[in-house]
């Protein structure tokens, strides 16, 4: 009997990190189609398109199996107030995105695990002992080498994408919340919610009809690979622990810097790639001293 638990959690946990996989397979390509349409379509257009595809896709998916039990919530202002950010994030972000290197832009981001562990203390009341503050500490210090104040910081860009991750941060803080509530297929609709209902108001007013097939296919990988990404982080993480499951999700890392180089000719420079080596040793860590405080947290009950 111990043996099959053991068998099975191991099968799960296999699970999780093919699924947190394939999430970030598909990051780079929703960030690569972003910037290439930021450059000639109104960033509403993007942005409805962004949401609206995410809201049609996951719902086509889920729905004909759970029905209208798929709307069902037992916090409906958290699923709106975490909808909200989520737009948010997503607007700061394409907003910067035709301004940056797909690479610099995804390492900055990285620095969400390090926001989110300094929220977790006045929001989820969680304990952070000095390891982890001082891998917050550090990772920052990671992000500063890879937007470098005085160089960086003259491009707005970078000032939108490190706001965009503080508000995708709380984001990740209220899932955790919500996730005790409802399941992930309702809080995936509910993420893709009110940003299709704000930008269905707004993007008629700047709408332009897309012109190749090309950007046909990038507005529909928006909303597809958005929900879906999405999605399979949140089962991913409902999968195994965190300190396994999460580092994986660094290997967007990989994606962005391949289609960066062959499709925007960008290559990150040294500094960038010290930085994001520093953010991604540091989020690794914080993952690895969560796991650890889960697992003394369980032995004592």
């Amino acid at each position: 009997m111990v043996t099959a638990r053991i068998i099975a959690a191991q099968s799960d946990i296999l699970r999780g990190i093919l699924l947190m996989t394939a999430a970030v397979s598909m990051f780079p390509f929703i960030n690569a189609a972003a910037k290439h349409l930021s450059a000639d379509y109104p960033i509403t257009e993007v942005m409805w398109a962004r949401f609206a595809g995410h809201l049609v896709f996951v719902v086509l998916a889920f729905f004909p199996r759970q029905r209208w039990s798929l709307f069902s919530t037992s916090r409906p202002l958290m699923q709106v107030t975490r909808s909200s950010l989520l737009l948010g994030s997503n607007g700061l972000f394409v907003a910067a995105i035709g301004q940056l290197p797909l690479a610099t832009a995804s390492a900055i981001g990285f620095a969400a695990p390090f926001i989110v562990t300094a929220l977790s203390v006045p929001v989820l009341g969680e304990r952070v002992g000095i390891r982890r503050w001082s891998a917050v500490v550090v990772g920052f210090a990671g992000v500063l080498l890879v937007i470098r104040p005085g160089a960086g910081f003259a491009n707005w860009a970078t000032l939108l994408v490190l706001a965009s991750t503080a508000t995708y941060a709380t984001y990740q803080v209220i899932t955790r919340l919500i996730a005790l509530h409802d399941k992930p297929e309702t809080g995936i609709v509910y993420a893709g919610l009110v940003g299709t209902v704000v930008m269905s108001a707004i993007a008629p007013f700047e709408w332009r009809l897309p012109g190749s097939a090309l950007d046909w296919l990038a507005f529909a990988c928006l909303g597809f690979f958005g929900g879906f990404g999405h999605y399979f982080v949140i089962k991913a993480l409902r999968l195994g622990p965190a300190a396994v499951i999460a580092p994986f999700g660094y290997g967007e890392l990989i994606g962005s810097v391949v289609i960066g180089y062959y499709v925007f000719g960008n290559f990150p420079d040294a500094w960038t790639w010290l930085g994001a080596a520093i953010i991604v040793g540091c989020g690794v860590y914080i993952a690895y001293r969560e796991g650890v405080r889960r697992r003394m947290a369980s032995a004592t009950l």
